[in-house]
């Protein structure tokens, strides 16, 4: 079938921002050692932000979805510090240079920080992740460990719902870090940020699988992350103003058009989405990115629900189909976060919520979740095409795009 679609009749139906499609997505580098960024598209869920800073969300939110979720383990467990370099005329030289810049910022960091909290110093502060919308570090302050996470310059305002919406999950019962001081509307540290208190834990998908130490972890996962879904879920929408209300598959359609690139297989997928689109009656907050290396555990069970960027308004069988898409299985047959049954994760659900997942439309936002996977791909292989950021990992997971697409079909098959 896919034999005789060409390129052209792949694209139908999508609608060019620029009439040449080499230019639909211009970067200008601004200022590429803070993640500057410009772009002649804009995005139709989002007027405000251009297609490229989209993008630069998007890879950022996928970031710790990389290498079994390495990222995320960063977040908690990895340490830094500032490399010193000889001063001389050679490229050493100028790192040099950046390396005592690098350490006057984090002086000025840790000051800040002190008076935030009103604590006489903060130690051990090590920068843990540098996203494209965010920087997160960890720091030590009268003996009690925290987070900082900070939007980087340029960044594009991904921070101001969070520490809300952490509350708020917070009071129904989700387990997620303890907010410490809600800076997302403070200039104190120069840009919006918030402070949560460190929780120690495991997010890295391989251990949590396949160490013999978390077999309890996974007996008990697929009963708590549901627990935690519906509790999210019981949420009035209002509790947290200003939440994005888009439409999801419309928006990822538009991403997907404006990359300029055919993908006739993502076109059927596509149109099969578009006529198969459940009708629902219930607006929650969804999560958008609750998986497997998103959740942090112990050898007990569910510690806390993290990455909290992509939530938004929406169906809240979304959160339900994203958990089962197979690339957050990590190798593993089962098809609930590689660890449970479908079965197990609806019984779950409804026991903590009164309502039974309809499993048909449960398999069509997993049908889109793996659409919306393979996008972030596309978006991830650009970012480094492009030269927005250079990187061998991003490069690298434009190959992942293909196999969103295998998965895509093995899901419909017997269903087009």
């Amino acid at each position: 079938m896919l034999a005789h679609l060409s390129h052209v009749e792949a694209a139908e139906g999508c609608t060019p921002k620029c009439d040449d499609a080499s230019r639909r997505v211009q970067v200008e580098r601004e200022h590429p050692e803070q993640g500057g960024l410009a772009a002649t598209i804009r995005s139709e869920h989002d007027p405000a932000l251009t297609v490229v800073e989209v993008k630069a969300q998007v890879i950022d939110d996928a970031a710790p979805i990389m290498n079994d979720g390495r990222m995320s383990q960063a977040k908690h467990r990895v340490g830094g510090g500032v490399r010193r370099h000889r001063v001389d005329g050679s490229r050493s030289g100028r790192r040099s240079w950046q390396s005592v810049s690098m350490s006057n910022a984090r002086d000025d960091l840790e000051k800040g920080l002190a008076r935030v909290l009103g604590v006489n110093a903060v130690v051990d502060l090590t920068r843990l992740t540098s996203g494209a919308s965010r920087e997160t570090w960890s720091f030590v302050a009268d003996g009690e460990k925290y987070i900082l996470q900070r939007e980087r310059s340029g960044g594009v305002g991904r921070l101001r719902h969070e520490p809300a919406l952490l509350r708020a999950a917070a009071s129904a019962g989700v387990p997620v870090p303890e907010v410490v001081v809600d800076g997302s509307e403070s200039d104190a540290l120069e840009r919006p940020f918030m402070i949560v208190r460190f929780i120690e834990g495991e997010t890295i998908a391989r251990r949590i699988l396949r160490d013999d130490s978390f077999s309890n972890t996974r007996s008990a996962f697929v009963r708590e992350v549901a627990t935690a879904m519906a509790r999210l879920h019981s949420l009035p929408v209002d509790v947290v103003p200003g939440l994005d209300a888009s439409d999801q598959l419309r928006m990822y359609d538009k991403l997907l058009c404006d990359l300029g690139q055919p993908h006739p297989a993502f076109e059927l997928v596509l149109r099969w989405l578009n006529d198969n689109k459940p009708v629902t009656s219930r607006r929650t907050i969804v999560h958008g990115d609750l998986r497997l290396g998103n959740v942090l555990v112990d050898d007990h069970g569910v510690r806390a629900v993290l990455d909290w960027e992509l939530a938004h308004v929406g169906d809240p069988m979304e959160d339900l189909g994203w958990l089962c898409v197979r690339a957050w299985r990590f190798g593993s047959k089962k098809p609930v976060a590689g660890v449970g049954e479908y079965e197990e994760l609806f019984d779950a659900y409804e026991q903590a919520s009164g309502v039974h997942p309809d499993p048909d439309v449960v398999r069509w936002w997993e049908v889109f979740g793996i659409l919306r996977w393979g996008v972030i791909c596309i978006m991830q292989m650009t970012a480094h095409m492009s030269g927005m950021t250079r990187s061998h990992e991003l490069a690298a997971i434009g190959r992942r795009v293909c196999e969103t697409e295998y998965d895509a079909f093995m899901l419909l098959e017997g269903r087009w």
